[in-house]
């Protein structure tokens, strides 16, 4: 399975060779989303149900709330990320951001509340995604291990390979348990 790349035309300077191929999505992204719509539904269903209640809804009130039921989803919303190969690409809900995997400088391992993985390219673009989006999706993690090896080959991954390896770990284990679950074994 090889790499396509697309040229830039003739004449144009400044531009490079820009990968090809198909995006992968997250496919669990669609739940997520419906899961930050409903829950910041309820909030405000809730809070608006108890305020007409005691009799103290007003204009104030209703919009405080609405704020607050809007703080919740966008906390709750997730990153949209896509990989194809060569890029990678995480949208939130007022920025995108995108690196180039083949080119990869740095992958670190952020641990604490929500555990995050920090890529930078040899650009300078810097993006931060969840490392369960790419456990619960192999397709993605594919093309990304894949591109982080041609990195480490070109010699840009100087630091991550660390990370990179405790990641392909705890996808495999994620793997082998879904296995045993699925054929009986506990």
């Amino acid at each position: 399975m090889g790499r396509r790349f697309t040229s830039a035309a003739p004449g144009a300077q400044g531009t490079s060779a820009e990968p090809a191929g198909p995006w992968t999505h997250d496919v669990h992204w669609a739940a997520e989303l419906r899961s930050a719509i409903g829950v910041a539904s309820l909030l405000l269903t809730a809070l608006f149900v108890v305020d007409a209640a005691s009799g103290r809804l007003d204009v104030t009130r209703g919009l405080l709330w609405s704020g607050l039921a809007f703080l919740v989803f966008a906390i709750m919303l997730p990153r949209r990320v896509s990989v194809r190969p060569g890029r990678l690409s995480a949208r939130g809900m007022l920025t995108t951001g995108t690196v180039r995997t083949d080119s990869l400088v740095s992958v670190r391992w952020c641990d604490g509340v929500a555990q995050r993985l920090v890529l930078q390219d040899t650009r300078g673009s810097r993006v931060e995604i969840d490392p369960t989006v790419l456990t619960r999706n192999p397709a993605m993690w594919h093309v990304l291990d894949a591109d982080s090896r041609t990195s480490i080959r070109r010699g840009t991954l100087r630091r991550g390979t660390t990370a990179l390896r405790r990641l392909a770990q705890r996808i495999d284990r994620e793997t082998a348990h879904g296995v045993f679950k699925v054929s009986g074994w506990r």
